[in-house]
């Protein structure tokens, strides 16, 4: 059974390669305003301090966060979540605050660099995306191992963490675009 899963994931493989890695697209933005809560958004305001206006990471106490700037916000793409949950209502769950059609790659995307998004600028942060048991619990083991795999952290299928450089709107639609 777990060979099942995990190939039914390989078998996505060439639509996760095959995201556009020079402009892509939001498909979905998501403020989480308290430990396991979840707003869909069809916009957002990306601020340098509070980073998405509204989502409880601003709420977090920096000392205890080690990763807090480099945190502040996270993207994953579509496509990889498309793979391991094809029920897109249940995308939010994913814990993720901008999620979009765009080839998160380590190759593509090296940490410093920067995406223009909507009207703000977001840098790639070095500190890596994992899954979590959070994420684990809602999408399963099978779907985190896959992620976390040499492949999976090659093409940041977790997704990856991020700073906003230039605050902004960003809506759904928006381009998304390395600077």
């Amino acid at each position: 059974m777990q060979d099942q899963l995990v190939g039914r994931f390989d078998a996505q493989l060439d639509a996760v390669r095959a995201a556009p890695a020079e402009i892509g697209r939001v498909e979905v933005i998501v403020r989480r305003p308290a430990s396991e809560a979840r707003e869909v958004l069809e916009e957002a305001e990306l601020d340098l301090a509070l980073g998405l206006v509204g989502d409880a990471w601003a709420t977090r106490i920096p000392e205890s966060t080690p990763v807090y700037m480099d945190a502040q916000l996270t993207v994953i793409n579509t496509r990889v979540l498309a793979a391991i949950e094809p029920d897109r209502e249940r995308w939010p769950l994913a814990g993720d605050q901008l999620y979009v059609d765009f080839d998160l790659s380590v190759e593509n995307l090296p940490a410093g660099s920067r995406l223009s998004i909507g009207s703000a600028v977001i840098e790639v942060s070095e500190t890596p995306h994992t899954g979590c048991a959070k994420f684990s619990a809602r999408f399963g083991g099978d779907a985190v191992r896959w992620i976390n795999s040499a492949t999976g952290r090659a093409h940041r299928m977790r997704g990856l963490n991020a700073r906003i450089v230039e605050a902004g709107k960003v809506r759904v639609g928006d381009t998304v675009r390395k600077v």
